[in-house]
């Protein structure tokens, strides 16, 4: 019943049917545009060194021959995933983090309360870019771990307090009387409870990551060449725009447009999950 509720509520939504379609637009473009299109990424034209929009290529050429289309098309591939992964891991630590130290309470709150306020204080610009230039050659999931290692701790005192509420609920003390684990109620009965909340930044977390996955490849510290993402493509075009905008302004506005469309349906999902909304 609360489903068909959710979901009636979040058709109703006009942002979320906004940024709904733009999202799917853009996995198909990200996913399918590259099989239409007549060049691989990889693939270098060495006739045609920054051509602009043409029937051959459609978004122009960079300065080594690539072809605009299929290279952005790429790069977004890697920023969305990127994206995901990071939201995924981000808000799996908050939740299990959170309701650990909610449940558990005494010394092992303390504890992992004062490794989040750790983390918080932590400058994690800085950090991702000192580490980022040492792991040069090994495998970009290793950038996805950084970028969720300082993503989810605001999340994770939310998580906290709604577990401390929930503790006390007598389906909790039930559990708790049976004998069953603390660790199997946080994943059979506290976790659940909170998967409202967890949707909703697990959503939000996906354009956050994307931006500060673009953000640290545009200085040079996320994505390494060979690889591409929307950040080292935006980094590539920015001192190009003038003379040659469609470096630039492709992979730009492909950004804006997903970080767009990500936050209308995060903001009409969380519209649709929540009790108190009119929308």
């Amino acid at each position: 019943m609360r489903r068909k509720v959710v979901i009636g509520r979040l058709l109703r939504n006009r942002q979320a049917q906004f940024g709904l379609a733009g999202v799917l637009l853009l996995l198909l473009l990200a996913y399918v545009g590259p099989f239409f299109g007549p060049y691989d990424w990889s693939d270098k034209d060495f006739l045609n060194f920054l051509s602009p929009p043409s029937g051959d290529h459609w978004w122009g050429t960079t300065q080594i021959g690539q072809d605009v289309y299929a290279v952005t098309l790429h790069g977004m591939q890697k920023s969305i995933i990127i994206g995901l992964l990071v939201a995924l891991i981000s808000t799996g630590m908050a939740a299990i983090v959170g309701a650990t130290a909610g449940y558990f309470g005494g010394w092992v709150d303390r504890v992992l309360t004062f490794g989040v306020d750790l983390l918080l204080v932590l400058p994690s610009f800085l950090i991702i870019a000192i580490i980022s230039p040492r792991l040069k050659g090994g495998s970009w999931l290793w950038f996805v771990v950084l970028l969720a290692a300082f993503s989810w701790m605001i999340t994770d005192r939310v998580v906290r307090s709604l577990t401390i509420s929930l503790r006390d609920r007598e389906y909790i003390q039930a559990a708790r009387y049976m004998g069953i684990p603390g660790w199997r109620i946080i994943l059979r009965h506290v976790v659940p409870n909170l998967a409202s909340l967890l949707i909703i930044d697990a959503t939000l977390n996906v354009s956050a990551a994307i931006l500060g996955e673009t953000g640290l490849s545009y200085f040079g510290f996320g994505v390494q060449p060979p690889d591409v993402s929307l950040g080292t493509l935006i980094a590539d075009g920015s001192d190009k725009v003038t003379g040659y905008p469609w470096l630039f302004l492709f992979p730009a506005g492909l950004l804006v447009l997903l970080v767009l469309s990500v936050n209308l349906f995060g903001d009409g999902l969380r519209d649709a999950l929540d009790p108190g909304s009119n929308s």
